[in-house]
């Protein structure tokens, strides 16, 4: 999770960016926004007007139990002649599936799908992940509705310091499809004008 501060100081505009240190795992069922501020007081920052928190998806679809465990899908016969022609499991295909409006393009023979997902995002797989999450046979999913999300994680963190002015993005990772490099999105938002 990184923490971005923006400060006006005599028409000078100073960007920050604080990256909060001791975050523990999350599980299902945390409040991220009490985890937060916590890890906040115990570093001795204090959350000021105009701070806008950028939080990693991953933890956020981890604390919504968005989490699947593959044993628990049977893939389709179109999955299975998916997974027939490339390196990917058949279950892992069928969630992409599942959680896609439409399929873009693909590259069969890497396993890779481009979908657009059920939030109308274009990206790999759905934005389905595998890594840091506990287990091989576990996957994470995009959160149901990230603006949601983020209120929720906003309410969390005013709660704790009300009448500041403050911000919460959900970000993820997307890559470029068949390029180099990686970028991150703004999936959610509350407290701030996505345009401003």
């Amino acid at each position: 999770m990184t923490w971005c501060k923006v400060v006006d100081i005599v028409k000078t505009i100073k960007f920050e960016v604080i990256g909060v240190i001791g975050i523990p795992e999350i599980e299902t069922g945390n409040k991220i926004g009490e985890t937060i501020f916590s890890v906040l007081v115990r570093q001795g920052i204090t959350v000021m007007d105009g701070d806008v928190f950028v939080i990693a998806q991953k933890i956020v679809s981890k604390s919504e139990g968005r989490l699947v465990q593959l044993n628990s899908v049977q893939p389709s016969e179109f999955a299975k002649h998916l997974a027939d022609m490339s390196v990917r499991d058949p279950r892992l295909l069928e969630l992409v599936l599942m959680e896609s409006n439409a399929i873009i393009r693909m590259d069969v023979s890497r396993g890779l799908i481009i979908t657009e997902t059920r939030h109308g995002y274009i990206c790999a797989n759905a934005g389905i992940d595998t890594s840091n999450v506990c287990g091989d046979e576990v996957v994470s999913l995009l959160p149901e509705d990230p603006d949601s999300s983020a209120r929720s994680i906003l309410d969390q963190i005013q709660f704790t310091v009300p009448n500041r002015k403050i911000a919460v993005i959900i970000s993820d990772t997307f890559g470029r499809s068949w390029r180099e490099g990686h970028t991150n999105v703004a999936i959610g938002l509350a407290g701030m004008d996505p345009f401003l």
